[in-house]
């Protein structure tokens, strides 16, 4: 008799190895690997020291019984879009303004009037139906090299850097000798130059005979007394949306959308110390000065109602809606100021 051997140990080994063989075979039947001379494939890696690359399991191809997740392919994957780095042109229609335009161009409507000095001379009131305007890539200014001329100065003239204008693609310098020809047109991305203003300057009551000056509109004597405003402002006509331009540094104003006929309304009371034709673009024109440091100014008119002196409530009829003057259709150019000095509209009215 063998003494310290259990007696059930044979029995046990071999539900061991019936186990082990079951596993085995179970597992080549859903396509695992054989069994490896360094160690078994397994889900589970094997245990490794902290901070040692835990290895890799052995490839294998699955089942073909088996579904597996492919990537989908996209048919509305979008391109990315390129830069455009060419100036294009544009041909002005119908109604168009320059801050539309801009706008339909995803730039400032500065950048048009900067890229357009010989058509628009800073006046966006000048834009008509059938010129060609350069669109630029880039919000900043087109500026034509002169004999003299240095990145240096040119960029400080412009308020960037030099390398603004060497590292812009479409401007081709080369960046070692850096050299431009008189003649030749460079963009300036980001540069920014004073406008050139276009506008009647304000007429007080007691000044109004300065008018005379800016047209056949402009009233030929001062005037004392005479209506007060409440110091507070309504709409001028029965829109409250801009049509064309918003107010911005070229535009001290906003366009009131209207049809040619629409009525036109005193903003508040005062006296009128212009009511006519203006020169200076601004085709029928309507001030009021309202004694309280305001004067508020209606343009384009196609008819005016009113006359010089005369004293006027607030909401009382003045004029109509027109396109007369710098225009490229119908609206009601609106100005507020205070002071002698131009404020955005939209902050005053209701």
């Amino acid at each position: 008799m063998l003494s310290g051997r259990p007696a059930g140990l044979p029995a046990a080994l071999t539900i061991l190895a019936l186990a082990a063989a079951v596993w085995f075979v179970r597992l080549n039947a859903i396509g695992a690997p054989p069994v490896q001379t360094l160690g078994w494939p397994s889900a589970t890696p094997w245990p490794t020291p902290s901070g040692t690359e835990i290895p890799q399991l052995p490839s294998y191809s699955p089942d073909p019984a088996h579904e597996s997740i492919a990537r989908q392919i996209d048919p509305l994957t979008e391109r990315p879009r390129r830069q455009r780095l060419e100036i294009v042109r544009y041909t002005v229609q119908q109604g168009d303004s320059v801050f539309g335009i801009a706008d339909a161009f995803n730039l400032e409507p500065e950048t048009l009037l900067w890229g357009n000095f010989d058509v628009l001379n800073d006046d966006p009131h000048l834009l008509r139906p059938g010129q060609e305007l350069n669109i630029l890539p880039v919000d900043g200014t087109y500026y034509q090299w002169k004999e003299g001329d240095s990145l240096e100065s040119v960029a400080a003239s412009f308020g960037v850097d030099v390398e603004d204008l060497v590292d812009w693609p479409g401007n081709a310098l080369d960046p070692l000798e850096r050299e431009v020809r008189p003649g030749a047109w460079l963009i300036i991305p980001g540069g920014e130059r004073p406008f050139r203003q276009w506008f009647v300057p304000a007429i007080a009551r007691g000044q109004a005979g300065v008018g005379a000056a800016y047209g056949p509109g402009g009233c030929g004597e001062a005037y004392a007394g005479g209506a007060v405003g409440t110091g507070g402002f309504i709409w001028p006509s029965a829109h409250d949306t801009v049509s064309g331009n918003d107010y911005w540094p070229g535009h001290l104003a906003i366009d009131i959308a209207g049809a040619t006929g629409d009525l036109v309304w005193a903003a508040d009371g005062g006296v009128v110390v212009f009511a006519g034709w203006s020169t200076v673009g601004y085709g029928n024109m309507i001030m009021i000065d309202h004694g309280t440091g305001w004067q508020t100014v209606y343009s384009h008119l196609s008819a005016v109602r009113v006359g010089c002196g005369e004293s006027v409530l607030q909401g009382s009829t003045i004029g109509a809606i027109g396109s007369t003057g710098n225009s490229t259709g119908s609206h009601l150019h609106f100005e507020t100021r205070f002071e002698g000095g131009f404020v955005n509209p939209w902050f005053v009215l209701p």
